[in-house]
């Protein structure tokens, strides 16, 4: 099993192995070694905003400045403008540092292609294994040949054009939206591009202090978002996570909606336009069964693959399908970015209302099967075939029969 990745880059408590400063350093190195080419390697490194965000940031870079990277630094950004701007500024890679939706005290280096996509396994191997191995060296490295790092102040205005051209820049005029940024990675960015499209914004939860991020805020507690929503007699509710991949939304009633039902307010629409690639939605195994339901009760296929976004993209890209995503929140839409970008699947949908002259309320409504979720800390993971439970799953399974779904995961944490 290995050592350092789990479903989404390398993550964990901050200065306790594997997130340590001197992991950090030769990440940057084995990045430079695995993604090289004949010319000056460029990588881009982002960040949320957590204190620990600065040990990782200054580690990572000298590990790729000293096998002869340039590195360009854009502050905290969310982690689907890193995959964005890997593009835009035609770079060999982009790193991004966020332990997402965990507590200040976690954090995670994750890592995209110079095409914006997560790496798969098995690059993720080879750069494990130059990691613990240890043998990496630059005394080779002349220094003539060494990398620079720099600042990127532009980064931010590229990001908010990009998102807003998601849309067409259409006009957002008249929806008063109630955002909850988490104290995250969007906590500038996002509320400029919902209210530089005409909406009537009220932010909150975006004054980052280096240890607030999701802390009883964000995707991961829309009851505050519904609240607010309620409150402020909004239209819409949008929380995003501390790294803004995922995005979790409230109707105008104060009905929350997952991932599961965001997909679906898309991919009707998207089917109704033709513009459905396929006939198909990707999702996971963690999705209801409800929704999967509706799906076909529109004539639309549902697939599903283990848990985690980038194995939601590996599928989509290997048949070219245009919609996907988790019911954490976690909505890839591929045809506009090339990961889950919670902001422009909250512009997506908020086009759709405004298309459809349709409050929120009215799209994508499916009826859910009971679904619960229980965790349970082990002290090691064992192959899940190999446990006693295994005898215990089957039998519940043939009692369930298509009625029902019981699905047995470790975490990547």
């Amino acid at each position: 099993m290995r050592k350092l990745f789990g479903t989404d880059g390398v993550r964990g408590k901050t200065n306790v192995y594997p997130l340590t400063g001197d992991v950090a350093f030769r990440l940057g190195q084995a990045i430079v070694l695995t993604f090289k080419g004949k010319n000056r390697m460029k990588v881009i490194i982002g960040k949320d905003t957590r204190k620990s965000g600065y040990i990782f940031e200054s580690a990572l870079t000298s590990g790729l400045c000293s096998m002869g990277a340039n590195v360009y630094l854009v502050g905290p950004m969310p982690t689907p403008a890193i995959a964005h701007l890997v593009r835009s500024f035609a770079a060999d890679a982009g790193i991004v540092i966020s332990a997402s939706h965990n507590p200040a005290g976690d954090n995670g280096i994750k890592f995209f292609d110079r095409k914006g996509y997560k790496l798969p396994d098995d690059v993720e191997a080879k750069i494990e294994t130059l990691v613990l191995e240890n043998k990496m060296s630059a005394e080779n490295v002349k220094i003539e040949d060494v990398g620079s790092a720099f600042r990127i102040d532009d980064a931010q205005g590229r990001y908010i054009e990009f998102a807003k051209g998601s849309v067409g820049n259409m006009s957002l005029s008249g929806l008063k939206i109630v955002l909850d940024s988490a104290h995250g990675a969007a906590y500038k960015v996002a509320p400029l591009i919902f209210s530089e499209l005409g909406a009537d914004v009220l932010s909150y939860n975006n004054k980052p202090d280096g240890l607030n991020i999701n802390k009883e805020c964000g995707a991961l507690y829309p009851d505050v978002l519904k609240s607010l929503v309620l409150g402020n007699h909004a239209d819409v509710g949008i929380s995003l996570d501390g790294d803004a991949d995922r995005v979790i939304m409230v109707d105008e009633k104060g009905n929350i909606l997952d991932g599961d039902r965001i997909m679906l307010v898309c991919a009707e629409f998207m089917k109704k336009n033709k513009t459905l690639k396929k006939n198909v939605v990707v999702g996971t195994v963690m999705s209801n069964m409800g929704f999967e339901k509706k799906l076909g009760e529109n004539g639309i296929n549902f697939l599903r693959t283990k848990v985690g976004d980038r194995y939601v993209i590996e599928e989509m890209r290997k048949n070219d399908y245009n919609i996907g995503g988790e019911q954490a929140g976690h909505i890839v839409l591929s045809d506009y970015n090339t990961t889950g970008d919670g902001t422009v699947t909250a512009l997506q949908v908020l086009s759709i209302m405004k298309k459809s002259k349709k409050k929120l309320s009215e799209l994508g409504n499916f009826e859910s099967f009971p679904q619960i979720l229980t965790n349970i800390e082990v002290k090691e993971k064992k192959p899940i075939e190999k446990l006693k439970c295994k005898k215990i799953i089957q039998e519940s399974e043939k009692e369930l029969g298509s009625n029902g779904r019981i699905l047995v995961r470790y975490l990547g944490t």
